[in-house]
């Protein structure tokens, strides 16, 4: 990593973890698209790091091969914890080469088809979820705690074959990994979560190996092509990241896509009385205000020039996807929030070999969620002032804490 700190900076320094911030980022990052849309900052370990916040730098730091996810020096680093060693071989922080090889296998048990026959499932735990609220009695509830969150995890449990009396396991080991990933704060607390989640995978698997069963987890045992097969440590670090960042990212889609609505009534109704804008609806809900704020860390292989800026090799680039969602140079009108929006090339999902794995099943759940709430629940209003919600901590992910409504 480079400290670079002769590199010139044009502008004010913007905290990313700083509370105000996290809460009205859109203004922050409008004010850097326009002044220093390269921007340099320091990170809590005191090492910098750029942020790209236009559009169309944003696509091309996501699609050139000289910014990698695997750290230039890696296995080089010194030793790591043997939990952390295992789940560290995962796609988001592979080398090219093993990305490529990684995906090719994964996609053979991870198909579109696959996907497509669990509407009905999903469908099911939706009303299943909604129905337990209505006979409940309440009329307040946080659509976090009892709708967002429980939604995707039911799903992403059931295709890998937990068991349901461990799914609530996941909830604390989630929320603590996500919120420690740009919190050195946390990371005591993180390493015991983290140990706990790599322990039950270890004998989950095991179980597995012992009888295979019909679900995701045993596709991926099985899973080889011209004799190769997922080694144990990707197997592990596969599943980390399913069940970690694959259910984060579609709560927080719920979640958003929600509160967008509730910001804006008219929308609401028209998605109400034409169910058939859903599809729409997530795409604009994935750029308005996705659940992926700044895309995981890039590492430059080489010297490079971006806009007058000097980009040394082994420096650290993040891409705000949340202001290039914004840019107005790329979408008409970015900061409205438009159901009927005709064109819609957002990188919610990023771009190039990086492309999400699980966007299919993300945006199939984000569908159902919404449309079927919209459907029983047509009249709910947001329960307090846009203002005092709080958002989660963090650089990476976008997403609120609670999502409190009447109806």
């Amino acid at each position: 990593m480079s400290k670079n700190e002769n590199s010139n900076l044009s502008g004010s320094k913007v905290d990313f973890l700083d509370r105000s911030f996290i809460q009205h980022p859109f203004p922050v990052y409008e004010k850097l698209r326009a002044d220093e849309p390269i921007h340099r900052f320091l990170l809590p370990g005191g090492h910098y790091a750029w942020m790209v916040s236009r559009y169309e730098d944003a696509v091309n730091i996501l699609q050139d091969g000289r910014f990698v996810t695997s750290h230039p020096l890696q296995g080089q680093a010194g030793e790591q914890a043997p939990h952390m060693e295992i789940i560290s071989q995962n796609l988001l922080s592979v080398s090219p080469e093993d990305h490529r090889r990684l995906r090719r296998l994964i996609q053979k048990a991870f198909t579109p088809r696959m996907i497509e026959r669990l509407r009905g499932r999903i469908e099911e735990i939706s009303d299943e979820l909604l129905d337990k609220i209505l006979v409940s009695g309440k009329r307040e509830i946080d659509l976090i705690e009892e709708y967002a969150f429980p939604l995707p995890l039911i799903v992403i449990c059931e295709m890998l074959g937990v068991p349901i009396e461990d799914q609530d396991k996941f909830q604390l080991w989630s929320n603590t990994i996500m919120e420690s990933v740009s919190n050195p704060q946390m990371s005591q607390e993180s390493d015991l979560v983290m140990k706990a989640f790599v322990d039950y995978l270890q004998g989950f698997i095991a179980e597995r190996r012992q009888e295979l069963k019909d679900d995701l987890i045993s596709d991926l045992i099985n899973v080889e092509e011209a004799g190769d097969k997922l080694t144990e440590q990707e197997l592990y670090a596969l599943v980390f990241v399913l069940i970690i960042a694959g259910h984060e990212t579609t709560v927080n889609l719920i979640g958003n896509g929600l509160l967008a609505l509730l910001e804006h009534p008219e929308q609401k109704r028209l998605l109400v009385e034409e169910p058939n804008l859903i599809q729409a609806t997530v795409e604009e809900i994935l750029r308005f205000n996705g659940p992926v704020e700044v895309s995981n860390v890039r590492w430059a292989t080489s010297n490079v020039e971006l806009d007058g800026h000097q980009i040394r090799q082994g420096d650290m680039m993040f891409v705000a996807v949340a202001s290039a969602n914004r840019d107005a140079k790329k979408f008409e009108e970015p900061d409205t929030f438009d159901i009927t929006r005709k064109v819609n090339d957002h990188i919610s999902f990023g771009k190039g070999v990086h492309y999400c794995l699980g966007a299919p099943l993300a945006r199939l759940e984000g569908e159902i969620a919404i449309i079927s709430l919209l459907q029983k629940l047509p009249e709910m209003k947001l329960n307090t002032k846009i203002d005092l919600l709080e958002w989660r901590s963090g650089m990476i992910i976008r997403g609120l804490k609670t999502l409190p409504i009447t109806f």
